[in-house]
């Protein structure tokens, strides 16, 4: 193994890891002090849903484009759907880090969501948090599948790239699309 792909790959493991516990501490409110953005950020879940779509269709035209051999608009468009990724991330971050958290059914927005506001959401809830926990729980697992998959392709390492591929396609493909899928079931709940 080259030193290169020894370096991107302890790369992609520190990423594997500290982007899920960064989440993680910033889904633990009393752990970080709330910081105060100069907008509201409670633009922001637009934002990400939009982000999220966009990365939805960035990764069908990279299937397409590698499913036709043209591996060079393939790795183009990877580019952009990791620079949407990051994007996303970044956003997310901002987010969680400035705003309190949106409760599902909760309308009058007092963070308590009471009998009444439950039965108003009907089954939708149970529809919400499938989503929800899904979501969350697959944006950990697939960032070392995506980063390692990455690091595949641009080292040239194209079997093991295709092996991975396999698995991180679906997998962020899922996780894009449930993130616009939640915030759309979130959004009337917003402030």
């Amino acid at each position: 193994m080259t030193d290169q792909i020894k370096k991107l790959n302890r790369w992609a493991w520190f990423f594997s890891i500290v982007v899920p516990g960064l989440v993680l501490i910033l889904l633990t409110p009393d752990l970080v002090p709330k910081l105060d953005l100069p907008f509201s950020p409670y633009l922001l879940p637009k934002f990400h849903a939009s982000v999220n779509a966009l990365t939805v269709i960035v990764l069908l035209i990279a299937v397409y484009f590698v499913k036709k051999g043209k591996i060079e608009q393939h790795q183009k468009t990877i580019y952009v759907a990791i620079f949407l990724s990051i994007l996303f991330l970044i956003s997310y971050v901002l987010y969680h880090w400035s705003a309190d958290p949106t409760k599902f059914g909760d309308l009058d927005h007092n963070d308590i969501v009471d009998e009444a506001e439950k039965l108003a959401a009907g089954s939708l809830r149970m529809v919400y948090y499938f989503f929800l926990i899904s979501h969350i729980l697959l944006s950990a697992i697939v960032i070392p599948f995506v980063l390692f998959t990455f690091v595949r392709g641009y080292t040239n390492q194209i079997e093991k790239h295709k092996k991975l591929a396999r698995f991180a396609f679906p997998l962020w493909l899922y996780v894009a699309a449930s993130g616009v899928i939640t915030y759309l079931l979130l959004s009337p709940y917003y402030p």
